[in-house]
């Protein structure tokens, strides 16, 4: 029997709520268990309710996303978020990915991406929107002037393929190899670039210009 996703959508804006929750209770095996205007709220419902993946905005009145987020973690380290952002908040990418989100997704995104977000994070991986990405590849601000770390041909294709959103089955159908070898270069690249989880290692990635945007 395949489990229910139970999911959680945090965000100031009612309607964005609504017609969030309306298309994801439109997805297979998936279900909205809760929905909050704020982090006080859906900090009352993970007291009550179960979630497997939050949909957490990023600007809130009460506890900002990078902080909730933070909170979230901690208290419940299974639950996966995902960051929900619009092109001007792109400054908060590295805070977020800091706080420990698994996935930053624009607020524009379509319902394809959506799922491809939602199946990579609960399977465990990243995905990070391809127009976010692209975009903040392109911002000098972003980028560092130290040099990256020597990654192999195979670490390399594995790293971008990582930034590209794809999960270890797709990256491992791609490149003609075991999803258990694709896993050790994760780890590998890991520990090489000393950052603490794969959403750090594409924060890495686009600081040293690392992906073509």
């Amino acid at each position: 029997m395949t489990q229910i996703v139970k999911v959680v959508i945090v965000d100031d804006h009612k309607i964005f709520r609504a017609g969030l929750e309306m298309i994801l209770n439109g997805m297979t095996d998936l279900k909205v268990v809760g929905s909050a205007a704020n982090g006080n709220e859906l900090l009352q419902i993970l007291k009550q309710q179960e979630a497997d993946l939050i949909f957490m905005d990023i600007k809130m009145p009460d506890i900002n996303g990078i902080e909730l987020t933070r909170i979230v973690r901690e208290k419940y380290p299974e639950t996966k978020v995902i960051a929900l952002s619009m092109y001007g908040e792109i400054e908060y990418f590295n805070k977020m990915i800091d706080a420990g989100a698994d996935g930053f997704l624009l607020k524009n995104t379509q319902e394809t991406e959506l799922e491809q977000a939602i199946n990579n994070v609960t399977d465990g991986s990243t995905y990070f929107s391809k127009e976010f990405i692209s975009t903040i590849s392109k911002q000098d601000w972003f980028k560092t002037r130290t040099s990256p770390v020597e990654l192999s041909k195979r670490e390399t294709e594995v790293l971008e393929h990582i930034c590209q959103g794809l999960s270890n089955q797709e990256i491992a159908e791609e490149l003609g190899i075991s999803t258990h070898t694709v896993d050790g270069h994760r780890r590998n690249l890991i520990v090489k670039t000393g950052v603490k989880n794969s959403p750090s290692l594409v924060m890495y990635a686009i600081q040293h210009g690392l992906i073509t945007p």
